[in-house]
């Protein structure tokens, strides 16, 4: 299984996201943390592909509403 872990540090310095290949599955699951608390979102391919785009055209929409603030 690979394995990736990303630490997202906010105020309470306290979410971490596990994102992790299962070897035989044709899935990606991310583990998300906080507080204790602990919840598991599992893709197929063409859905992880769906998500991915969607967080690119967000955060594209964040920063170009960055620049046009200024």
């Amino acid at each position: 299984m690979a394995k990736f872990e990303l630490k997202f540090l906010d105020k309470s310095d306290s979410t971490t996201a596990v994102v992790y290949k299962p070897i035989l599955a044709k899935t990606i699951q991310i583990e998300l943390r906080n507080n204790g608390r602990c919840m598991v979102i599992e893709f197929d391919k063409s859905t992880a592909i769906k998500f991915a785009k969607t967080l690119r055209t967000e955060i594209n929409k964040i920063t170009e509403s960055e620049v046009n603030n200024g």
